[in-house]
């Protein structure tokens, strides 16, 4: 390897700022962007020198892997040969530009690239194919996965029983106040759970997955000031209780609220910052 190659397959090259990516993220990878790069580098306080590279490194490593087959760790690490960390890192990165996640509203500001570096590993362990072979990809997610989890509607049809088993669990461990406002509220919780989850099988709806979560779900929890613990025991509790009624009994569907549940939990639980 010439001394070219070197440097350029060095792994300090494609090391990046988190705050950068963060900018990056949601932008399509053109060449109006990479114009655009000046304001990331006023934002950031990072010199526009760094944020082109960081830019056209991201670039780079998502055109080298978005239509390979297999682990896009693995894949990554191959290329270009990345410590595992950093492959991992970038494997984030490819895999929101690939599902196209809308990053750059406003209200989705506050998420910081470890808040987003969590979800997409979570997403991308739970939601893809558990298959391995050529025609699995990591940036597909399980589509049969999705149109079953679109079933799990049939928990709003049996809200009143869910309800009562949820509260009855917590009640021990939430004040009167804190246990009044979910008696009230929650069927709008519920449903705003289950409808990000029914239409996740449509193109737009997961595009917007993570603006929903914040405007259907974070944004009414802050509003009644719940705790991190608060949101932890509900979650937890909404998710058991769910599993023990006979409506989710049938394996398939139980599998995929399960496996639903188990990626929102953790999303919410980061994204949540009372």
């Amino acid at each position: 390897m010439n001394p070219y190659n070197y440097y350029f397959y060095d792994s300090r090259y494609y090391e990046f700022n988190d705050c950068v990516i963060r900018e990056i993220l949601g932008k399509k990878l053109t060449s109006k962007s990479r114009k655009d790069l000046d304001e990331v580098a006023e934002k950031t306080g990072i010199t526009l020198k760094s944020c082109r590279r960081q830019y056209d490194n991201v670039k780079r490593v998502f055109k080298a892997v978005e239509d390979l087959s297999g682990s896009l760790v693995t894949n990554i690490k191959q290329h270009f040969l990345l410590p595992d960390d950093l492959a991992k890192r970038y494997a984030a990165v490819v895999f929101i530009a690939c599902l196209r996640f809308e990053m750059s509203k406003r209200k989705l500001q506050f998420l910081t690239f470890p808040d987003l570096y969590h979800c997409a590993n979570i997403m991308m362990s739970s939601w893809t194919y558990r298959y391995t072979g050529s025609e699995y990809f990591d940036t597909d997610l399980d589509r049969e996965f999705l149109v079953e989890l679109s079933e799990c509607r049939v928990l709003l049809e049996n809200d009143k029983h869910h309800k009562y088993l949820v509260c009855i669990k917590l009640k021990p461990t939430l004040l009167e106040k804190m246990f009044q406002e979910l008696d009230l509220n929650f069927r709008n919780y519920s449903r705003a759970l289950l409808g990000i989850g029914c239409n996740l099988h449509r193109s737009r709806e997961l595009r917007f997955f993570f603006l929903e979560l914040v405007e259907r779900c974070i944004e009414p929890w802050r509003q009644v000031n719940w705790s991190h613990t608060d949101l932890k025991n509900f979650l937890n509790a909404y998710t058991q209780c769910a599993l023990d009624m006979d409506v989710l009994r049938e394996g398939t569907l139980r599998d995929a609220f399960e496996r639903y549940m188990k990626v929102v939990t953790s999303c919410l639980l980061r994204m949540y910052h009372p």
